[in-house]
Parts: structure tokens; C-alpha cells; sequence
């Protein structure tokens, strides 16, 4: 079956970009000696991370344990849910998972070290926790090193969790288009970073690993980097915010639409807000990149001067790739235009 004859609004995977952009961040961290653990938001297909492991990633970043469990279900054994999980049925859920694979998760608070605790102990498991360190997002996070120790006792106080290291993920930075100020700012987070280790350090505490950074960020780890693994996604799809930043890898995703109505100044698909996640800008034509776009519900119109005509097909470059995947229940496959496999977006919708 030929790409041309999909139909549409369909979102396609180049699989040929794909393994390029996953070679590529294993290149630029391999000899870093840091791990690659992609985020399962940006695709939420377990097929996809089984493809990002078989390409040398060491295990899964997700953001929920909804998502943690269609992980686990297929095989993945290292997963870490970079949040907080706090309410108690969930929790529940955490212990008994926990005993499946190697699972770990994000603290912020005595409370929750303590309700993980009698989790775990419930199903005889051990849940590997990572205290979460504040590095300027102003989300979740302790905001001084006397903090974060507290944090670390307790848990290696506690026979039932492991105490993995430190969650510090510079949100703040990922779409910062101004490349000396991106640069300037991870060099001082890795700074402040360096600070908490040696406190630790001091005060008896070890730490295995230091987890965190994103896509728009892989690319300034130096030689001396406190980080030990990366939780990168959007790295493997790319999409029109992250051109915006200048980072180094390509487009592999995007969706297909047809176009309905044409004339001599712009051109109509049948794409709209439904399909396309817009939260961080509108989508790109490949064809037309400098086009004027303007979005409604069900359509998305390029201004420009075009010789499109009803039927054809484009390629939109998603603005957000991480949310536009999340309105759709498959992904196709490509290879030189024809389609290869159609996958199901295995976590569509899971934000529990």
C-alpha cells in the first residue's frame, strides 16, 4: 500500500528518520557514558519503545502509571514514572507493580515515602525512588540540598524502597530558543547540581544516578556532566516547536491530510484542532514551510500561492508531536513511501 492511499487525516512514521534520530542521541550519549531513557509521552506506542530499547536506550521514562502498567504488560522491564504517585488506590497498584519489574518513581515529600513504603511492604516488592531536586521549573521538587537529604535517609531508611538518586528535569530550558541562554542556564543547573552530590556526599549519602534533561538539551552534555541518563523524546519525532530551538535531528512523524478546497492563494486539508495538538504553535506544511496557517476544528488552511488541487495529499509537521500523537489510535510505518505496518498508539487517552 502506497502512503497516497491512506486515508486521511493519518499520522506516519518514517522509519527510515526514526533510526536515524535514535542512533543519533545514542552517539552523542554513548560516549558521555550517559543512558538514553526516553519518555513515552511523545508516542505512547509500546512498539516504539520496544524498537527505542532494541536501539540501546536502557529502559522508559512515562508520565503516568496508567501508562507505567500498558508498559510493563509488554515487556518493558525498567520503567520510571517521573511524578509524584500519591493517591492511595494508585499507589496500591505501584507496590504491586513494582514486583514485575524494575520500577521506580519521583518523591517530593516525607508522606509519600512513607505511604510507598506500606505500599510496597504490602506485596513484599521494593520501589526505587528518586528525590526530586527543583532546578528552576517551579513545579515539583525540594529547593535546597538540606532538603533532598532528609528525603534520601528516609528512604534508604525504609526495607521496602531503594534509593535510586536524584529526578532533576529543567523543563524551562527544553523550548528556550535563545541558544547561549539555553546553554548558560543547563551549565548552571549542572553547577548547582554538582553542589547537591557533594552535600550528599559529605553526609553519607551516595548517589547511583542523575536523571533529567530533554531533547532541547542532549545536545549541551559535556564530558564532566552530572547527569547519568536522559530523558529525551520528542528527539525521535521532532515537530515545529523544536525547529524553533535548532536541535539536530529530523522530521520522522507527520500527518497526512487531503486537500478539500484550493484556489490560486491557499489551500484547505482536512486536519484541524481534533487531530493536531496546538499547544505549542500550528503546524508546519512540509510543502509551504513559510505559509500562514490558521486552524479550526476539523480544517487547517495555508496561505499561500499554490497549485494544490481537491484530493491531493500533504505532509503537516505537527507543532506539539506529544500531544497530537494523543489524539490518534495508530501510527503507520513508512519505508521509500510505501506503508509497512500500522501500530496501535497503545496509551492513547492514559493520563491516570
Amino acid at each position: 500500500m502506497f502512503v497516497s492511499q491512506l486515508e486521511t487525516p493519518a499520522l506516519i512514521v518514517d522509519l527510515d528518520v526514526l533510526e536515524r534520530n535514535q542512533t543519533r542521541a545514542m552517539d552523542l550519549l554513548r560516549p558521555l557514558g550517559v543512558a538514553l531513557r526516553p519518555h513515552y509521552k511523545s508516542h505512547k506506542c509500546t512498539a516504539i519503545a520496544h524498537m527505542q530499547l532494541t536501539g540501546g536506550a536502557k529502559g522508559i521514562t512515562c508520565a503516568k502509571l496508567s501508562e507505567a502498567e500498558d508498559l510493563i504488560q509488554s515487556g518493558v522491564e525498567d520503567v520510571l514514572i517521573a511524578n509524584q504517585v500519591v493517591e492511595p488506590a494508585k499507589l496500591m497498584r505501584l507496590g504491586y507493580l513494582a514486583g514485575c519489574c524494575r520500577l521506580s518513581v519521583c518523591v517530593d515529600t516525607l508522606e509519600n515515602i512513607r505511604a510507598l513504603e506500606s505500599a510496597a511492604a504490602t506485596f513484599g516488592t521494593t520501589i526505587h525512588c528518586l528525590v526530586e531536586y527543583e532546578v528552576g521549573m517551579r513545579r515539583c521538587g525540594v529547593a535546597t540540598p538540606q532538603e533532598a537529604l532528609a528525603l534520601a535517609e528516609a528512604i534508604l531508611a525504609a526495607p521496602h524502597l531503594s534509593f535510586l538518586g536524584i529526578q532533576a528535569y529543567a523543563g524551562q530550558l527544553s523550548h528556550a530558543e535563545d541558544f547561549a541562554r539555553r546553554s548558560r542556564e543547563a551549565a548552571r543547573i549542572e553547577g548547582r547540581l554538582r553542589e547537591l552530590l557533594t552535600f550528599l556526599h559529605e553526609n553519607g549519602v551516595d548517589v547511583p544516578e542523575v536523571s533529567g534533561a530533554s531533547t532541547g538539551t542532549v545536545e549541551l552534555r559535556g564530558a564532566d556532566t552530572v547527569y547519568t541518563e536522559v530523558q529525551a523524546g520528542t528527539y525521535l519525532f521532532m515537530d515545529a516547536a523544536y525547529d524553533r530551538v535548532g536541535v539536530g535531528f529530523e522530521h520522522s512523524l507527520f500527518l497526512l491530510s487531503t486537500v478539500v478546497s484550493a484556489d490560486a492563494e491557499h489551500v484547505v486539508c482536512d486536519a484541524g484542532l481534533k487531530t493536531l495538538g496546538v499547544d505549542q504553535g500550528n503546524p508546519v506544511f512540509a510543502d509551504f514551510p513559510a505559509a500562514s496557517v490558521n486552524m479550526s476544528e476539523e480544517h487547517c488552511v495555508a496561505y499561500c500561492a499554490n497549485r494544490c488541487a481537491a484530493g491531493d495529499k500533504l505532509r503537516l509537521i505537527p507543532g506539539h508531536c506529544c500531544t497530537t500523537v494523543n489524539l490518534f489510535d495508530a501510527i503507520y510505518f513508512v519505508r521509500d513511501d510505501r506503508v509497512v505496518d500500522r501500530v496501535p498508539v497503545t496509551s492513547r487517552g492514559k493520563s491516570r
